[in-house]
This record gives C-alpha cells, structure tokens and sequence, in this order.
C-alpha cells in the first residue's frame, strides 16, 4: 500500500506542474457585495459565476462569504458577463463587466430579487469549493465530501488539512493535540468529559464545514497551544420552509440527521435532530511487560492477552430562532441537546512471572480478568446573540451570552479470578458522577477608522464549575461488595477567566501589505477543594499578529506569530482513579500549571486559472510547561488505603519543554473536467525535554490522498487514503496506521435525493497498532488490532416549499438607488 502511496504522489506532484502557472501580470479581478433586495440582509454563500461573452460555460467564479462580499482575482482583461445564484432568488446578470490589466472592476452593492412565486421544490446546485484560505483560517466545506458522509465528525476531521487523527480519535492540529474546540463559534461542555466521544456523536451528514484557525487572533480566547477548530453545523436563512433528511446504515456503524428550516419576513426558525450507532465490534489486545530492579537484579515479566466488545450511541437536537428586528439589529436564540455514551467489556489472561538476577523463577501467578466499564454523558448548550450593524459599513456591536451544562457518568466493574496461588478473587468496581457548568459573556465592537484601517475590541467573561463524585466498591471474600470509605470523596474545581482585547486590521503602502495585530489580556483565577491542591491564579498578556501579502491577483504569502495558553480541562484534573485494569491504571492530575505556547507561520496560497490550488505552508513552536501523557512503574501502588501491584499509573503531567519544526501541502487540481485529486501532506519534527529522559527528538509525518471521478452529471465516485507514520515520544513510539475508503453516490429527482454506497477499509479487517511504552525500570511492547472493517449505504432527501410575498412597493431599484441586476429569464 505504501508503493500505491507513493506512485500516486508521483502523479499528483505531475499533475500540479503540468497545470498552467503563468504569471497573473496583465491580469484584474472583480469585487463587490450581495444583499437581499427586500431585507437589506447580505447574502452568504450565493453563487458568482463569470463567461466569456458568448459562452454558456462559466471559466471562474466564487462564492460570496459571511458578509456577503465577494473578490474575483485572476481575471484577464476583457469583456465578461457575472451571474448571481442563490436558492430562494431570482438569478441575477451582469452584463458587460469590463475588466482592465492591473484594475479592480467594484461593481458595488448587487440586490438579489426573492423570487415573487411559490415553488413547489427546491434544487441546491451551487457547490463551495472544498478549500478556502482566508486571512485568518482556512475552511474545509464537508458537505462536498461522499466518503466522511457515513461516519461521524472524526471521519470529516481526517480530510481537514494540517489535522491528524489516531485510531483512538486522539486529535492534533499541526502536531499538537492541544485544541481548543468550538460549535457554531462557541464553547460546549460536550468537549470536556471525552472529547473524542463528543467527535463521535456528530454525525457527518450534520455539518457544514470546519474552520481551522492555527494563528487565532486576539478576538479568540488564548487557550488551544495547538489552535482552534470551529466546527459549523447545518442550518440556512433561506426564506420560506426547507430540509433534509440523510441517513447512514452499516456494517460497523449507523447515522441519521434531520433538517428543517422555516423563514418567513423577518423571523426564522431552523431545528434539528441527528443520531448515530456503533454496533458490537469486538478488537484484540496483547502486552508484554518487562521490569527489572536495579538493586536486586530481579526481573519481572507480565504478559496479557484478550478480546474488548464495544458499542456506542449518541443523538443530537436543538432548536434556533433569529428575529431581523431591524435591517441593522438581530437577535438570536439557540437551545441544543446532545448525549453520547459507550459500553466496553472483556476477558484478558495474565501470565505474572518473577525471576532471580541467576534467571532462577521465583514466582508465577496466573489470572483471568473480567472488565465492564460504561460511560455516558448529557450536555445542554443555551445561547442568546445580539448583533447590531451601523450606517458605516463594517461597524459592528456583537453581544454574546452562553450557557454548557453537562452531566456525565463513569461506571467500571472488574474481578480478577486467580487460577494458581490459591489466591481468593478479588475486585472492585465503582461510580463517578460529575457535572460541568460553563458560562460565557461577550462583547465585541469593531469600527472602522477609514478604508483601509480598523479597529476592534471587547471583553469576555468565563466561569466554569466542576463537580465529581467518587463512589468505590471493593469485593469480599464471601462475593459481596462493600463501599471503601478511602476511595469514596468528592471534588470541586472552579476556573473563572476575565479577558479584554484590542486589535487592528490595516492595509498600508497602497493595499501592498494587509496587518492584522492585536493583544488580549486574560486573568484566571482557579479553586480546588482536593486534599493538597493551591492553584495561584494568574494574569496572560497574548500577543498576536499577522502579515499578509498579495503576490498577484491569484498567490499570496502570510506569515503570523502568536502567544497561546492551554489550561487543563475537566478530564486531566479530575483525580478518579480508572482501575478497570489494575496492572494499568489511570487518572487525572488536579496540580496541572497552564502549557505557554509561542508559534510562527508561514504560508503561501496560488490559485491556477484551470481551477486548481495549492498552499503550502512551515510552522514552529515552543511550548513551556508541556502537557502530555506520562507513565510511571509502581511494584506497588497504594490508591487511598488499597494496594495493586507491578502496576503502570498514567497521568497528564507538565513533562518540560516542546520545540516542533513542520511543514504542510494542500493541492487540488482537476486533472480532466472529471476527475479530481487532492491531496493534503504534513511532516513535523518535535523535541521533547524533560529532567530525567534528557533530549528526545521524533519526526512523524501523514499524507492522504483523494480521488473523484465524475461519471455523468448524477454519478459520482469517491477513494481515499491516509497514512499515518510512527513516531518517538519521550516515552516510546506511537504506533503507524494505514487506513482507505470508497464510496460512489447517484442523485436522483432533478438532485434532490441521492444513493450512495461506502466500504471502509474493504480488504482489511483489522488495523493493527503496534506501540511501544519505556521508563527507567520497565519496557512494554503493545499491540492492539481495532476492527474498523464495514460497508454501509447513504441516503439523503432534499424538500422544500418557499414562499414569498410581493412587494408592490419595490420597484428596479431600492430606497438608496442601488442598481438591481437584471433577471435571467432562465432564472429559478
């Protein structure tokens, strides 16, 4: 599979040098903003395609962003004609739009027409492209995507470019795993029981797009060393009442979403459900563990051996309404449900054995475990937005108030029978209910000073509170359980962070240099009740700044520097102890300081007049305070009165410094006016320091691959391919995997429905990971083997009805004299 990696890459690296790079000297571009003819509204995401006079076939176009506006870059002098689409409107033509060598053609404020009858039916054809770069984040359009289409949020995530995921749904963004994760633009408690559970429960078919932002700015919060990833689902301010439905059944696992939307004048409505299943799937572990005592020369050897049965569920609601008070006032209001949860059991063999420094054995213990663990979590997400716009364009006043409140449950139940050593059987098992309460208030204001400077503010504030509960149970010899006072208490931790900012956005030297630079201040101040825990609070002064300079009308280059923080969420503080298994052993760490990050970046981004694009970009970070995983050997370990033993204990730690150098591709190129390939490839080297393991350097690197083949104008089909390389940390090696999809889709009834079928993984049952884990006195060889064999099929419904009513008072142009486009007859 590694030689198919490779002869592909070959060919896509042809094929990018063989698409036309001729320089843009000579070359204009075309700029201007969409509105809603009646509502004043800018119109996101509407259409703009541009011809040649005279042809029916459109050689560039684009589509508006969120505030409507639109540039055209790359155009060679000429004579054109633009048009504008969106559902719910009449297309709107631009004829002669006459483009000259250097210039901009501002075409100003073009109203799109609702369109004035009821249709019974409403067809989507406009498509974003996959990729967009922006000044400040890139955006990555999941709803183009077949193969992530089955899955849930994780599958989407794979395809993102400078994102990586394990198999286990560990996350990293430019090789940090610190992220700080958003829905809709705001933080969700969903994210701090298990975030990859919270991945797990998004189906695919539910979201919009994902916004990667590896240099925020000083308007976004400073936590996420790594960035942020703003995942946005589905909605639409269409007029009239519009859905989906999408479904998903599969060998491995089963999704569904349901869409509805309803706009009528100034008032809109958009609800929604989604679900998703894991069915059973059953994956093999083995370990082997080896510990030696310096002192005595004896050796110990643990070997396990056994099968883990897992499924997982989890569904989604929530309801939004948006009320146009005004032109320039909106008020919106949002309620959403979400709850997940998983249940994991098994049977593992052991094999204990101790030897003398002579070789001579000392002792051999042989053991079944039985292991039940179940978790489930509920999160309720409120929020309240009010955003006011002014005369002065660009000049906005942004209110901000939501509320995450999450309760979530960790059950565990194990027993160990011992099979020689006349040993009774022992156990233990126990209950870990908690909540998670986080509320944010928001301000921000941004006006602009002039053409080409702005200013922006605001201040924040966030209070969390966490609540646990530990409830333990241990096993008596008679097969009864009786709670364990030493491993029954309760702990609270409180964090509340009050932040400003101020920022600027500045075009200088005659639009040669676009700046955006800022500072954000933010005080926290954090509360523990845990025995022997004092967190100071603490101020954070968070630089930011980006430089960003157009090299012509299609390639730019962007270099940005930024100060970030990671402060540890719930799951690394809460200080339960895991002991489904008691030779590996897990918990939180509630003395964790905040990670301190500074990164630079630099990119660069061309667009070809054939449609493809390519960015490119290198990357560096130092982080202080380093937080990861780290594990530690105990012959013996006393969790609060009871002892386990050769047992490794795993915690989040502040481990020293990281230093990471990277690089990262993106290209796309349609190779024919069929067949599409993408590819997104990552390579980072990371230098991990710590007292103890001295200077540890590893370079991991990931690419995939992706194919579409364009049969006809309702046939498609779909291949995709990653691979993820090894890579050495400061305490082992994190296992390589190799993992492909398939998938075709027919659309059906104008494309208002589609069929679609997917295979993952087709020819392989398992994917198996094999890991290696270190410390002064032990050394472990793992090696798991996760079945993510399945084939399912897809299905998706589009319907709607709109409705408008005439405006008898509205003529061709609207009170400010802005000219209307003249409709095309063929319009919608």
């Amino acid at each position: 599979m590694r030689s198919v990696l490779y002869i592909f890459s070959i060919f896509f690296i042809t094929s990018i040098l063989n698409v036309n790079a001729q320089t843009n000297n000579g070359k204009g571009k075309i700029s201007g903003k969409v509105t809603d003819a009646v509502t004043k509204l800018p119109v996101d995401y509407a259409t703009l395609s541009l011809f040649k006079q005279g042809s029916t076939s459109p050689f560039n176009g684009i589509s508006t962003d969120a505030k409507g506006n639109f540039v055209i870059e790359n155009i060679p002098a000429g004579d054109y004609r633009l048009t504008v689409d969106f559902i719910g409107y009449t297309k709107a033509v631009t004829e002669h739009v006459t483009v000259n060598a250097g210039g901009t053609a501002a075409l100003g404020n073009l109203l799109l027409k609702p369109i004035q009858n009821q249709l019974s039916t409403v067809v989507v054809t406009a498509k974003a492209p996959i990729i967009e770069n922006k000044i400040d984040k890139m955006v990555y359009n999941a709803a183009n995507d077949l193969t992530a289409q089955g899955g849930v949020a994780l599958d989407v995530l794979k395809k993102v470019p400078q994102v990586s995921v394990d198999i286990d749904g560990n996350v990293e963004l430019q090789g940090n795993s610190n992220i700080r994760f958003l829905i809709n633009g705001k933080p969700s408690s969903i994210f701090g029981a298990s975030l990859a559970d919270a991945l797990q429960s998004i189906p695919a078919s539910q979201i919009k797009s994902i916004e990667v932002v590896t240099s925020p700015g000083a308007k976004y919060d400073a936590a996420g060393t790594g960035g942020i990833i703003n995942i946005i689902l589905k909605d639409s301010k269409v007029s009239g009442i519009n859905g989906s439905v999408n479904g998903a059944l599969g060998t491995r696992q089963s999704n569904g979403s349901f869409n509805l939307n309803a706009r009528k004048g100034n008032f809109g409505a958009n609800a929604y459900f989604s679900g998703n299943a894991q069915r059973k799937t059953t994956g093999m572990t083995s370990n082997d563990r080896r510990g030696f005592d310096a002192s005595s020369g004896d050796s110990t050897r643990l070997l396990q051996s056994g099968t883990n049965t897992g499924t997982r569920s989890s569904y989604q609601t929530g309801l939004s309404l948006n009320w146009s008070i005004t032109p320039k006032d909106e008020l919106t209001g949002t309620v959403g449900f979400n709850h997940f949860g998983n249940h994991n059991y098994g049977l593992t063999s052991q094999d204990e054995t101790e030897r003398s420094s002579a070789g001579g054995l000392i002792s051999q213990l042989l053991s079944q475990r039985n292991s039940d663990s179940r978790f489930s979590a509920n999160s309720t997400d409120y929020s309240l937005n009010y955003k006011k716009t002014f005369a002065k364009e660009g000049q906005e006043l942004d209110v901000l108030y939501s509320t995450s409140y999450s309760k979530n449950t960790v059950n565990y139940f194990q027993e160990q029978d011992y099979l020689t050593g006349g040993y009774p059987t022992s156990g233990s098992r126990g209950n870990n209910p908690g909540n998670d309460r986080e509320t944010n208030i928001s301000i921000d204001y941004s006006h602009p000073v002039s053409k080409n400077f702005t200013l922006e503010g605001g201040a924040k504030a966030v209070i969390e509170n966490l609540k646990n509960t530990v409830n333990t149970d241990s096993l008596l010899n008679n097969g009864s359980y009786i709670n364990n006072a030493d491993q029954t208490y309760g702990f609270n931790y409180k964090r509340n962070i009050y932040a400003v900012y101020l920022s600027t956005s500045a075009s200088l030297f005659k639009n040669w240099l676009d700046v955006k630079a800022g500072i954000r201040n933010e005080y926290t101040n954090t509360e523990a009740n845990f025995p022997g825990v004092n967190i100071p609070g603490y101020n954070t002064v968070a630089p930011s700044a980006t430089l960003s300079h157009k090299l012509s009308g299609s390639q730019s280059i962007k270099l940005s520097y930024n100060y970030r923080i990671e402060r540890p969420d719930y799951g690394e503080v809460n200080p339960f102890y895991n002991i489904s298994d008691p030779h590996n052993i897990s918990t939180g760490n509630p003395n964790l300081k905040p990670e301190v990050s500074h990164g630079l970046e630099l990119g660069y981004n061309k667009s070809f007049d054939s449609g493809a694009n390519i960015s490119a970009g290198v990357f560096y970070r130092h982080n202080n305070d380093d937080i990861q995983s780290f594990t530690t050997q105990y012959e013996v370990l006393n969790v609060n009165g009871r002892d386990y033993t050769n047992v490794l204990l795993t915690q989040r730690a502040n481990i020293g410094t990281q230093t990471s150098v990277g690089t990262n591709f993106f290209g796309s190129v349609p190779v024919t006016s069929k067949l599409n390939l993408r590819t997104n490839m990552f390579l980072v080297s990371r230098n991990n320091t710590s007292v103890g393991y001295g200077s540890v350097t590893g370079i991991g690197y990931r690419v995939n691959l992706n194919a579409t083949y364009q049969f006809g104008k309702d046939l498609t089909a779909e291949g995709f391919v990653n691979y993820n390389s090894s890579q050495k940390n400061i305490q082992g090696t994190r296992p390589y995997f190799l993992f492909y999809n398939f998938a075709v889709r027919k659309q059906f009834f104008n494309k208002k429905a589609s069929l679609g079928l997917l295979a993952a993984n087709p020819f392989n049952k398992y994917i198996n990971l094999r890991s290696n884990t270190f410390g002064p006195s032990f050394n472990q060889n793992s090696l798991r083997q996760i079945p993510l064999q399945s084939f399912g099929i897809t299905l998706s419904y589009k319907f709607g009805k709109l409705e408008f009513a005439k405006d008898k008072d509205k003529g061709d142009k609207d009170d400010k004299g802005d000219n209307i486009p003249s409709p095309d007859a063929g319009g919608r």
